[in-house]
């Protein structure tokens, strides 16, 4: 799995990284033919917004690609939010290609 984390407006630090690379672990758990992933790190720069911290993810995984944003006060919890957006998605690609895999069976046994 190719892993890309990068920051718009905003360094990088290596606990960032280490926290969203351990966040990152479940989607991976879930589904294990993830080729590639882009995350986004960003700070809109206007004072008004509430929701200033955003994150966003691409996910190439064999079939198709995935892909979550997710914004909030604290990057932290914009993550956290992200995580929970791809872990559902990934399942869901799964279940889908678990299905259909399933349905073909059916029609060669009847």
């Amino acid at each position: 799995m190719n892993l890309t984390i990068s920051g718009h407006h905003l360094e990088v630090t290596p606990a960032l990284r280490s926290y969203v690379t351990g966040k990152l672990d479940r989607i991976t758990r879930h589904f294990d033919q993830v080729v590639d992933v882009k995350v986004l790190l960003t700070v809109e720069k206007q004072r008004e917004k509430d929701r200033r911290q955003r994150a966003e993810c691409n996910i190439h995984v064999k079939g198709s690609d995935l892909f979550a944003e997710s914004s909030h006060e604290d990057l932290y919890a914009a993550v956290d939010e992200l995580v929970d957006k791809l872990d559902r998605q990934v399942v869901r690609h799964k279940d889908r290609l678990q299905d259909h895999q399933a349905a073909s069976v059916k029609r060669y046994l009847q």
